[in-house]
């Protein structure tokens, strides 16, 4: 099992009832396929650097997971074939990373 961060820019065009339920549905699709979700963040909409497909933003999503590496491909798929996608990337993690990660999930606790 790796471990893997997914950062994905979803249409700002979709309502909060499509964002929900496109997260759900690619949360599911990790979920069945064997995957332990770490940590899902949504940080909401904002600003892009540069126009995608003509828009200038976009609702901002992350998701830390363990898996294994074969499932990485169908879901980024997945992400190419559905439309409500802007733009997506897959990480996997080293142990560094994967401590950074979790220092960044305490530090965000502690705001909140």
């Amino acid at each position: 099992m790796n471990h893997y961060e997914t950062v994905f820019i979803l249409n700002p065009v979709l309502s909060d009832d499509q964002i929900k339920e496109t997260v759900k549905k690619y949360e599911d699709f990790l979920v069945s396929r064997g995957a332990k979700m770490v940590a899902k963040e949504d940080w909401g909409l904002k600003k892009l650097a540069y126009p995608i497909q003509n828009k200038k933003s976009g609702f901002y999503h992350l998701f830390e997971y363990t898996v294994d590496g074969e499932v990485i491909t169908p879901l980024e798929v997945e992400f190419r074939r559905d439309e409500r996608f802007m733009r997506y990337l897959t990480v996997k993690l080293d142990k560094h990373a994967i401590a950074w990660a979790e220092k960044r999930r305490n530090r965000d606790k502690q705001k909140a």
